[in-house]
């Protein structure tokens, strides 16, 4: 299996006011099936990740909805103060503050797909880790929502958008070199998975490069071709 999904990261936050959000989240999972969606941010942005078909038809779907609010804008003939407020709430959406009242901080966020995100968590976890920034991860299914979290002002918007390109940069290199490989249990139970997993356990230190992620139904083996390769032949063996 070669990594070849495309990601995005897109807002919502237009549409609050008009919609609620999380029932407009699972109209777009029912009118984009083939899509997978992260969990819905705060501050409206929601990661998915699909074909770039999939992606650009719902980016339709989005642009018609839009329309037809402003349609009914127009013809409510809003006040010019809802509508500047629309937009304060839409350009603040990057910026989150304390319960205490502290200073704002600023969040940058990168799509990632979980596997590569596990692979670099456990290969390259400098890169996951920067000064004057928090960095964490939200896994839902076959996407992790990596979120950089920064003090707010220029200083720190700038350490936060350095963390993000670093991971993006990392993320770009090893999508092109990995691959992964998916070894299913041959028989149910829990008999079969213990099995497994103790032999991949044994292995593992012939193929340090490889990365073994076991589930309940099956074990997928991360890592560069070659690698994997190997790895998979000696579990056959």
């Amino acid at each position: 299996q070669v990594f070849l999904c495309v990601t995005s990261t897109l807002s919502v936050a237009v549409f609050r006011g008009h919609f609620v959000l999380e029932d407009l989240v699972e109209e777009m999972k029912k009118q984009s099936p083939a899509l997978n969606f992260g969990p819905l941010q705060p501050d409206g942005q929601i990661a998915v990740q699909g074909s770039f078909p999939a992606l650009r038809k719902l980016r339709e779907f989005l642009l018609l909805k839009a329309r037809s609010l402003s349609e009914e804008d127009k013809g409510e003939g809003k006040s010019h103060q809802r509508l500047r407020r629309k937009l304060q709430q839409h350009r603040g959406g990057a910026e989150m503050r304390s319960p205490a009242g502290d200073a704002p901080r600023e969040r940058q966020v990168v799509v990632l797909d979980t596997d590569i995100y596990h692979y670099m968590r456990f290969f390259h976890p400098r890169t996951l880790q920067a000064d004057g920034v928090v960095i964490s991860g939200v896994t839902d299914g076959d996407i992790t929502t990596v979120c950089i979290d920064s003090a707010g002002g220029e200083a720190g918007a700038a350490q936060g958008l350095r963390a993000k390109r670093m991971i993006q940069s990392s993320s770009v290199e090893l999508q092109r070199i990995l691959r992964k490989e998916r070894i299913c249990y041959k028989e149910p139970g829990r008999g079969e998975k213990q099995r497994y997993r103790e032999l991949c356990e044994r292995l593992k230190a012939r193929h340090p490069g490889v990365l073994v992620l076991p589930y309940d139904t099956h074990v997928d083996v991360v890592g560069t071709s070659a690698a994997v390769f190997g790895f998979t032949e000696d579990v056959k063996r």
